[in-house]
């Protein structure tokens, strides 16, 4: 009885924490060594729209939208990002696509409230890198499924890089 009162409050503390994990898990990991971490500002927003035409209109109804990649070469590497993946997808997310082959991942999943999608947190791991792309805003369920399905997401998440133009203040490679 004694372990079960100590235990509730763990869970009850860790349930109440989950709703900010992508923030806590952003702040934990932005700088880790060979991580690329972007949190794209308001005003970007009508760049990063360009990308495609279905990500204009996706675009246009998000408040918040961050990028990690992270390096994923071996496997624990890749065991630890997709227990990370896991963890969010637990915590109050649903998952609306997911394709496993062996521990490569590309997972999409979402946070309803009512009729309206509020955040979409997409994971791709090739086993070379891992990448978390999270949008938070107003979102049409039906439109986020379409993209899921037809992989858009996985193209937005690579045609991010280059659209930020990260290769100009960076570090040489």
């Amino acid at each position: 009885m004694k372990k079960l009162i100590l235990l509730l409050p763990l869970i009850l503390l860790n349930s109440c924490g989950s709703y900010n994990s992508i923030d806590s898990f952003y702040e934990a990991h932005k700088n880790d060594n060979q991580v690329t971490a972007i949190r794209v500002p308001q005003f970007m927003f009508t760049l990063v729209s360009e990308i495609s035409p279905e990500m204009k209109s996706l675009v246009g109804n998000t408040r918040d939208l961050r990028y990690m990649q992270f390096p994923s070469k071996t496997e624990s590497q890749t065991r630890f990002l997709n227990t990370q993946m896991n963890n969010f997808a637990s915590s109050s997310f649903i998952e609306v696509f997911r394709k496993n082959d062996e521990l490569k991942r590309n997972v999409v999943s979402i946070r309803e409230k009512r009729d309206v999608v509020k955040e979409i947190l997409i994971y791709n791991n090739d086993n070379a890198t891992g990448s978390f792309l999270y949008f938070n805003g107003n979102f049409d369920p039906v439109k986020v499924r379409e993209l899921a399905k037809n992989n858009q997401f996985e193209e937005f998440s690579k045609g991010l890089l280059p659209q930020m133009n990260l290769g100009t203040p960076g570090i040489s490679q």
